[in-house]
């Protein structure tokens, strides 16, 4: 079951060509679970409560939130209603205090971000830096879901993990992230900014290893864990940008801009504790991932 208002972030119409994808690819492998889907927001106490009380919950996987850094500079207000009282709700019913009462509580696996590490200068990141000083609103809220699911363990005995994600990207990704506006610039001539001359490093990871390293956590509960989910190889933002260009033929026509106040120069996620409690592994490389994007690109965005 899924649960996602649909929201005007980017075009609502890509958002269901993407549930139609879910839909077919079920359909193609003979999958004999039926996926509902419910257009609700997390925001609304009620609608979670119904969901709890007419479905029989075993596993959270909380990726519901307002995402991007920037933009919550701008609109902070919405990210903390959404990205904390939205959490909270799914809290609440996770352990019977709204939704009613069950045996045990489910599995809780939180979607975090490498964003909270803020400009950490120890390379890499590792799950037991302190993380009290995010640069942004996007950060803090979600280092208060991080928090408030301890919280919740705590008090209520609920497994929460939270999954540190490291710019994540791939088919059905955000038209907002750097892969999709570079094909963009491309075929559309929209404008994408290369920041400090695209002497950036990200850890950049395809999501096919970040939904590995999800399906995973929902079934290893803890208790209480935090774990990065990245390749750990980060790779700088003009190599990226090379990348796609080589993999499509064609020049992008990016800006350089300064770098924004509220971001990092590098990001590199150390994924021993996600190897050790996940077995997670990943698998493909950047240049694969590309390729498998722009794949996906030709066929559901050029046609």
């Amino acid at each position: 079951m899924g649960l996602d208002n649909l929201n005007d972030y980017y075009d609502p119409a890509r958002k269901r060509a993407n549930l139609d994808e879910v839909r077919h690819a079920l359909t193609q492998n003979g999958s004999n679970e039926a996926f509902t889907f419910i257009q609700g927001d997390i925001r609304n106490r009620q609608t979670v409560e119904e969901i709890f009380l007419t479905h029989e919950i075993e596993g959270i996987v909380h990726l519901a939130a307002m995402a991007g850094v920037r933009v919550s500079i701008e609109n902070p207000h919405l990210y903390c209603d959404v990205n904390i009282n939205g959490t909270l709700h799914l809290l609440d019913a996770a352990v019977g205090r709204i939704g009613g009462r069950r045996s045990s509580p489910p599995i809780f696996v939180f979607a975090s971000t490498s964003s909270v590490y803020g400009n950490a200068q120890v390379i890499p990141f590792t799950e037991n830096d302190p993380c009290n000083r995010p640069l942004a609103p996007y950060a803090a809220s979600k280092k208060a879901g991080e928090l408030l699911g301890y919280s919740y363990h705590h008090s209520y005995g609920l497994p929460f993990t939270a999954v540190r994600f490291f710019t994540v990207y791939g088919p059905r990704g955000r038209p907002d992230m750097m892969a999709y506006k570079v094909l963009d610039n491309i075929f559309f001539g929209h404008d994408v900014p290369l920041y400090n001359s695209g002497n950036m490093h990200r850890d950049w990871t395809f999501v096919s290893d970040i939904v590995q390293g999800v399906v995973n956590a929902v079934d290893r509960p803890f208790g209480y864990e935090v774990v990065n989910l990245g390749r750990g190889e980060p790779v700088s933002l003009a190599e990226f940008v090379r990348v796609i260009e080589e993999c499509v033929g064609q020049k992008a026509n990016v800006v350089s801009a300064p770098m924004p106040e509220a971001d990092v120069v590098s990001t590199c996620a150390d994924i021993s504790r996600a190897r050790e409690l996940l077995d997670y592994d990943p698998q493909v490389s950047v240049r694969e991932g590309v390729s498998r994007f722009w794949s996906w690109y030709q066929k559901h965005v050029l046609g």
